[in-house]
């Protein structure tokens, strides 16, 4: 958990700066700093996504975690969490939904959150976290000089989601192999392309609503040899 807990504290001191420096630049610096996120949010997906070695479980686990995700209305309850965060701060700040969600996204859908969790749960090996706090800390300075103080209060959820797969994969050892780790990675690809339409104002998809295709596909993949076997 020591890697989790120093990306932590990276992202919540990158934040604070970042919402320091936010009254600082000028709409027109603040809107390009966006869209080029989105765009390097956007490669990184595309990235990611082609690491699935078949697009089969990429498919069934999208269709199968969105229905899931849409029925538990995922999204609406992490803008619930957020929305009660923003009343107990008593926050004005209108992209305090946005800054939260994209955030938690960029900070935990990205290959090296789950190949450094595991890593750090498998191995006791935290280094991949650490490289992963560096940029995060860069990471977080930028959104949060963007979308403002929701980017600092993502902390919570990437402390619980990110210690939750270190926790797991101290656990259950056997279930993280190569194939199951790729087909993660590939689904958390797709979930960060939505999430670069959605900074780029292309279109607006319900991408929290997609996290359940995560754990989908790394069911289907470690059960599919099975199957075979059966």
């Amino acid at each position: 958990m020591q890697g989790t807990l120093v990306n932590t504290v990276s992202v919540i001191v990158g934040s604070l700066v970042g919402v320091f420096l936010r009254g600082r630049f000028p709409e027109r610096v603040k809107g390009i700093v966006f869209q080029g996120i989105g765009l390097v949010t956007l490669f990184i997906g595309f990235q990611m996504a082609s690491k699935t070695s078949n697009l089969i479980i990429l498919f069934f686990s999208m269709l199968i975690g969105a229905i899931i995700g849409e029925t538990l209305n995922i999204e609406g309850h992490i803008e619930g969490f957020g929305n009660f965060v923003k009343s107990k701060i008593s926050s004005r700040e209108d992209k305090f939904i946005d800054g939260f969600i994209t955030a938690f996204l960029v900070f935990c859908m990205g290959s090296m959150t789950i190949v450094g969790s595991i890593e750090d749960g498998l191995n006791g090996n935290p280094s991949i976290l650490y490289a992963k706090s560096m940029l995060d800390g860069f990471a977080s300075l930028s959104l949060a000089s963007a979308l403002g103080l929701g980017v600092l209060f993502s902390a919570i959820p990437l402390l619980l989601y990110q210690g939750g797969i270190t926790l797991l994969a101290s656990l259950s050892k056997a279930f993280f192999t190569e194939a199951v780790i790729n087909e993660l990675s590939a689904s958390g690809g797709i979930i960060l392309i939505g999430l670069g339409i959605n900074l780029l104002e292309i279109r607006k998809i319900r991408v929290a609503n997609l996290l359940p295709s995560l754990a989908i596909s790394a069911a289907i993949t470690y059960l599919l040899p099975y199957m075979h076997i059966i």
